[in-house]
C-alpha cells in the first residue's frame, strides 16, 4: 500500500509514521503543512522547518504545503497537495481531536483514498509513555498554567515523566496536549537513520507561555 504520512514533527505524527512503516507499507511521502497562521486550528507550528532533516534522515521525500492558515481553507490547501500524489491512503497522528480527524477523513473520502489514524482514541497516557521510551522528543511550546519556562526544550524521559503527569493531573492538562497546552518535536526515532543534533536555540518566554526555537541543527550518527 502506497501511503502519505501527515508529518508535523510532533510525537503523535512521528508515532503514526512509525506505525505505518511497521505495517510494511510503502510510505512514499511525508507531508508537512506549513501554516503562516500561528493560531492554526489544524497544524503544528514550532520548528516545522526541521522536518527537512527528518526527511533526509528517514529517507522519505517531504512534500511541503504552504498555507495562509485560514480556517477551512487550509484543509483545501492540503487536499490540493494530496490529489497530486499517487497514493492509496493517508496516515495521520490524530488522537482525540474530532475537528482534525473528520476533516482528514473527508479529504480522503473525496479523493477516493483511505484514512488511517492508528492513535485514534487510544489511551493518552500510554501513548505518552511509549513515545518517551522510543523517541527523543522535547517540548517546544507551552501555553498552560503549571507548565513553566523550565519545560521548554526538555526531553521527556522515564526520569521526568511522572512529574509531568502529576502536573497534568493537578492542572487538568490533556495528556496528549490536544488543547494546545504544549507542542513537541521529535529529534530521534527508530525510523531515523541519523538523529538531529541541536547546535543553537532560543527560548522565547512572556511569563505565561513560550517557545523553544531551534536556530541551527544538523544530522549526526547515532
Amino acid at each position: 500500500m502506497k501511503i502519505a504520512s501527515l508529518y508535523s514533527g510532533g510525537k503523535d505524527s512521528a508515532y503514526a509514521l512509525w506505525w505505518a512503516l511497521n505495517q510494511g507499507w510503502d510510505v512514499k511521502y511525508m507531508v508537512n503543512v506549513v501554516s503562516k497562521n500561528k493560531e492554526s486550528y489544524m497544524f503544528h507550528i514550532p520548528n516545522v522547518e526541521l522536518t527537512d532533516l527528518v526527511s533526509e534522515s528517514a529517507g522519505i521525500p517531504l512534500i511541503k504545503v504552504i498555507t495562509k492558515g485560514e480556517k477551512e481553507k487550509e484543509i483545501l490547501d492540503l487536499k490540493k497537495a494530496l490529489e497530486k500524489l499517487n497514493i492509496d491512503g493517508v496516515v495521520s497522528g490524530a488522537l482525540a481531536s474530532e475537528y482534525q480527524r473528520t476533516r482528514i477523513d473527508h479529504i480522503c473520502e473525496e479523493l477516493g483514498i483511505k484514512s488511517f489514524a492508528p492513535l485514534w482514541h487510544k489511551n493518552q497516557e500510554l501513548i505518552l509513555r511509549d513515545t518517551s521510551k522510543f523517541f527523543d522528543f522535547r517540548i517546544v511550546s507551552v501555553a498552560a498554567y503549571g507548565l513553566g519556562k523550565e519545560w521548554l526544550g526538555k526531553r521527556i524521559t522515564d526520569e521526568n515523566i511522572e512529574k509531568l503527569l502529576k502536573i497534568m493531573e493537578k492542572y487538568q492538562i490533556n495528556k496528549a496536549f490536544e488543547g494546545g497546552e504544549a507542542e513537541t518535536f521529535v529529534f530521534d526515532a527508530p525510523f531515523f537513520n541519523k538523529k538531529i543534533e541541536i547546535l543553537d536555540y532560543e527560548i522565547i518566554w512572556d511569563g505565561i507561555s513560550g517557545f523553544y526555537i531551534v536556530k541551527d541543527a544538523k544530522l549526526v550518527d547515532k
